[in-house]
């Protein structure tokens, strides 16, 4: 799985930044405000942000590797 640099970007974003910030958010104001289920809101939340930074971790190397082997390519058409 290879994702193009724009959505790759905004996903790494929402993974790195957002989601993680989300869940501190709620953890805070819910004893403050009494709200429902702090536990399962914040630890799906957080579950969500693993499961995504595995998948932009996935495309990450899939990205890698196809640059080795481009310049694996160019470095044997070389020779």
């Amino acid at each position: 799985m290879k994702l193009n640099d724009k959505i790759y970007d905004v996903l790494a974003y929402i993974g790195r930044i957002v989601l993680p910030a989300l869940a501190t958010f709620y953890i805070a104001l819910a004893d403050v405000w009494n709200l429902p289920f702090k536990v399962e809101i914040s630890t799906t939340i957080m579950a969500l942000d693993t499961f995504l930074n595995a998948l932009l971790m996935i495309s990450n190397n899939t990205y890698q590797k196809e640059k080795v082997k481009a310049m694996e390519d160019l470095y044997q058409g070389e020779e």
